[in-house]
């Protein structure tokens, strides 16, 4: 393996070790925050006196209201760089540090609503290049810092209602881009245009409400989009008025000056100024003391003023001559007076009038004033209006928005809205009335009705066949107990019904049957109640195939158990969002919501579901039966679960939150995976999940159930994925440098293992049937067959094996050398370099070495054809150590005497097959220090001429080429 790879292989086994003691990210699960829709952090009202830490980067908004943060450090937002909302209202904040917002680029909306910040300091707000608003309302603040917007140019909205400022320097001086300036309710006395800015500003509203302004002097044409002027209550008596240029103020379309506390005369100034160059189409003109028809006659002289408010002015009777001037008001608010009267002829000049406002007020009866009208809206709530005559809307046929509600109306007869025939939208509500049959025959675009709280306690059969149009209808509040076939006959476009708050104990199949297009149904809080879970015959929402939302919580008032039938939800289809909570449920057939496939939101809490017998069913484990593949919500808080069972969760794949505060849980084994998952898993929210409690065992109850250790309980499956891939990865260096480095020490030691077997197996059956086998390369074979097979077999009668001529076809090769070298008595290698390269001679003298290391026998002589410097051995250093073990003859120096080199050969052929370490007959030349000669005896082998002794004894010889 390159050195490169074993670097790699080394760095992946470290970076294995180091990251299974990494820390696991922050989990789905915050402490005492609730995580919505995956980026929204809400923690209101937990009792944080610092900022919390384990929000995740990923929030994009954050509220924290009502809680007891005091300092915003500049370390608190430094891990949450995604912000684009922070909510921070109603904290102790005092004091924010330099540099907490830099790194927030991205937010756009600050809430620093009612805190206890007293001033605005250079470089609080540092960072913030993208906010756009900015709310401090309800501060303590006194004074701005002449840079304290500096990096606020992309500000729009700023809020600095309800604080101590007492001037307008150094707002608008770094805001270029701010639209909207709320101011109201400081100690501003004066406003100076120069305060604010030297040039043309963006702004649309400016709100200088409860200011009590004693000078407000315009002398530059700052304003030049403003729309919205709110001076109500801002108004002190002996204002200095002064607008240089009426033309400033030409832009403002809204103008507030209701609660003012000036003369007549300052009052006039003040709306002259909007009389000829203002486009002002709206005037609030509420709660005036005094002078109130003179100010209504100069507001009427505005040509554009379509929209006029005069509440709360403790107006009685409203003459004929009172509006004769508004001949272009297109709405009218009388709203919150003592109207008692008003006279018939009182909106005859208001001929472009199509919105009247009276409610609040006293009447007794419909004014005939308004049938007078062309008008498409009316409200006549809160008055004492207890008749409404066949008449009191005659000819109104335009009228499309009518409000009686909270009138003392006792009973409709049938002609009341016979002219309404364009009437989209009739609130009739708090009131003691009977229909008597008034929506049988007229409204037939009728869209919205309501009749809540009107003590209805019958619906008569086809009470509303007329109303085919009708979208909405809501009959919240009232006294119906039961719902009769073909009651709601005729609605067939409705979408929206709202039956809450009655007394219903029962319905049926055909209660519904002509509600095709209902999407919404609302029956919280009356008595439908079940004895069992048991199939009933004929389901009651069976035709709402489009139904989307079903609310049935609070169904019985009593503490009596109930049930639902488990065909209950049967033909709800469509079905995405249930309410089914606080219904004293104890059991819920696994089959309950087989019926309801894309159910997306389920409420279930405050119930008495429990863990049921393992006989049945276990904790949530009705759910598993539903395939709610689409669940992402499911609330089943504050009933009595306390083991909740992997399968279930997962068989909940989209599930994003869960809420189950309030039950009580089991801490032992049997929650060990939820335990685990709660902490670790990324997709679900579990809603107060530190909170949890434990009730068993004994001596765990009350503590909380994410502060257990569950560790006993669970195998640690990232510990054995770790020690495996670190196994895996170390067997792969291994190979690897087994494969690099000691291939061939495997080869050899396998095919001296197949020797081993091979003599193990023949060694009492083997005779030799050669005395020898001659090793030798293809390119010596002229040698082999021209010099020594002519003088060993020919001349002395040596029986040799060569392999081309003696092999046996068709056997494998390695069975044929192993066979040739155990069937001869010796083995002679004829060496040359390019034996030493051959990779079939190194073979044939690695088993012949096993031979001679296994017999111990003298079996095993050396020919060099050439000589071969050790220097030049040293890459087969395993010949290297044979030779300097074993004694060997040379061709090369045989020059001079031939014979000799032949007649010693001889005599090692003859050498009897004694053990190593006997005399040995064989002289031949030793590689070291040329010496020709030698005497040999017990100890080992003597060179002439060499102080040392060569040992005999055996050696394990390995050769790698």
């Amino acid at each position: 393996m390159p050195l490169r790879g074993i670097r790699f292989c080394s760095f992946g086994i470290l970076y294995l070790f180091l990251n299974s003691f990494v820390v696991p990210t922050a989990s789905y699960t915050l402490k005492d925050c609730m995580v919505k829709q995956n980026t929204q952090v809400i923690c209101r009202k937990n009792s944080f006196k610092v900022f919390p830490k384990d929000i995740p980067a990923r929030v994009t908004s954050i509220e924290l209201s009502g809680n007891t943060i005091s300092t915003l450090n500049k370390t608190d937002l430094e891990n949450i760089p995604n912000l684009l909302r922070l909510d921070l209202t109603s904290n102790r904040i005092s004091k924010i540090e330099s540099g907490t917002f830099v790194v927030q680029l991205s937010l756009e909306v600050l809430i620093l609503k009612n805190n206890s910040l007293y001033k605005l300091q250079e470089g609080m707000f540092d960072g913030l290049v993208n906010l756009k608003e900015l709310y401090l309302t309800s501060n303590q603040i006194q004074t701005v810092a002449p840079a304290s917007f500096k990096t606020l140019s992309k500000l729009r909205i700023l809020d600095l209602g309800y604080n101590k400022l007492r001037h307008l320097t150094n707002i608008l001086q770094h805001t270029p881009h701010l639209q909207t300036l709320y101011i109201p309710a400081n100690n501003i006395s004066t406003f100076h245009s120069w305060e604010l800015s030297n040039k043309s500003t963006e702004l649309v509203i400016l709100d200088l409400s409860q200011n009590e302004l004693r000078f407000f002097r315009l002398t530059a044409g700052i304003f030049p989009k403003l729309k919205t002027l709110n001076l109500r209550d801002g108004i002190k008596n002996g204002i200095v008025w002064e607008v240089n240029d009426t033309s400033y103020l030409r832009s403002v379309h809204k103008l507030d000056i209701s609660g003012v506390r000036s003369s007549l005369h300052g009052l006039q100034e003040v709306i002259e100024t909007f009389n000829s160059s203002s486009s002002l189409i709206y005037l609030q003109l509420n709660n005036i003391s005094n002078s109130l028809q003179a100010l209504i006659d100069v507001s009427c002289k505005i040509l554009k003023l379509s929209t006029f408010e005069i509440r709360n002015n403790g107006i009685k009777v409203i003459r004929s001559d009172m509006l004769h001037l508004c001949s272009y008001l297109k709405i009218l608010d009388l709203g919150m007076n003592e109207i008692t009267n008003i006279s018939e002829n009182s909106f005859q000049s208001l001929r472009q009038l199509d919105t009247l406002n009276i409610k609040n007020n006293c009447l007794k009866s419909v004014p005939n004033a308004v049938r007078k009208t062309q008008i498409t809206k009316l409200d006549l709530s809160h008055n004492n209006i207890n008749v409404l005559g066949c008449d009191d809307f005659s000819n109104m046929t335009r009228l499309r928005v009518l409000h009686l509600d909270n009138n003392p109306l006792v009973a409709l007869q049938d002609c009341v809205f016979k002219d309404l025939v364009n009437l989209n939208e009739l609130i009739f509500q708090n009131s003691s009335i009977e229909l008597n049959g008034a929506f049988k025959k007229n409204t037939p675009n009728l869209k919205t009705l309501s009749l809540i709280n009107n003590e209805l306690t019958d619906l008569v059969h086809g009470g509303f066949r007329a109303l085919n149009s009708l979208q909405y209808l809501s009959l919240k509040g009232n006294q119906l107990q039961q719902l009769k076939d073909g009651t709601f006959f005729g609605l067939s476009s409705l979408t929206h019904l709202d039956l809450e708050s009655n007394k219903i104990n029962e319905i049926s199949n055909c209660t519904f049957v002509e509600l095709k297009a209902l999407k919404t149904l609302n029956l919280r809080r009356n008595c439908i109640q079940y004895a069992s879970v048991e199939p009933i015959l004929n389901p009651p929402f069976a035709e709402l195939s489009k139904l989307d939302t079903l609310y049935i919580s609070d169904q019985i008032r009593s503490h009596k158990r109930t049930n639902f039938p488990q065909n209950f939800l049967q033909g709800l289809t469509n079905l995405s969002i249930l309410y089914m909570q606080t219904n004293n449920i104890k059991f819920v057939h696994p089959h309950t919501f087989n019926y309801t496939p894309n159910l997306n939101v389920l409420y279930l809490s405050d119930n008495f579901l429990t863990d049921i017998p393992d006989n049945l069913l276990r904790s949530l484990d009705f759910l598993l039966h539903a395939n709610l593949t689409e669940l992402e919500v499911l609330h089943v808080a504050y009933n009595t679960f306390s083991v909740i069972r992997e399968p279930v969760m997962l068989s909940l794949s989209a599930l994003t939150y869960l809420n189950m505060q309030g039950n009580s849980f089991t801490c032992n084994c049997d929650n060990a995976w939820f335990h685990q998952w709660v902490i670790t898993n990324k997709q679900t929210q579990v809603f107060d999940a530190y909170n949890f409690e434990c009730s068993y065992p004994p001596n765990l109850k009350g503590r909380e159930m994410l502060q257990i250790d569950f560790s006993s309980c669970t195998v640690d499956t990232d510990f054995i994925c770790y020690i495996s891939t670190a196994c895996a990865v170390i067997m792969t260096l291994a190979v690897s440098f087994t494969h690099h480095f000691l291939q061939w020490h495997l080869v050899y030691a396998y095919y001296l293992m197949l020797a081993f077997l091979y003599n193990s197996k023949n060694k009492d059956k083997r005779a030799h049937q050669y005395d020898a086998f001659v090793s030798y390369n293809t390119n010596d074979e002229g040698w082999v067959l021209g010099e020594l097979l002519p003088k060993l077999e020919d001349e002395q009668g040596w029986r040799l094996c060569l392999h081309h001529r003696d092999f046996q076809p068709g056997k494998p090769i390695m069975e044929n050398i192993t066979d040739a070298i155990y069937g001869s008595r010796k083995t002679i290698c004829v060496v040359s370099r390019d034996y030493l390269e051959s990779e079939w001679c190194s073979r044939e003298i690695q088993v012949a070495s096993f031979r001679l290391f296994d017999e111990q026998k003298d079996v095993l002589i050396l020919v060099f054809l050439e000589d071969i410097p050790m220097q030049q051995l040293s890459p087969y250093y395993r010949m290297r150590r044979l030779l300097k073990r074993q004694t060997y003859l040379s061709w090369s120096r045989a020059d001079a005497h031939p014979n000799l080199f032949w007649e010693k050969l001889r005599q090692a052929l003859e050498t009897q097959e004694h053990p190593m370490g006997e005399h040995i007959l064989l002289t031949a030349k030793k590689c070291l220090g040329g010496v020709r000669d030698y005497t040999t005896d017990t100890r080992g082998l003597s060179l002439w001429g060499e102080s040392k002794t060569v040992p005999l004894d055996s050696f394990f010889c390995f050769c790698v080429l």
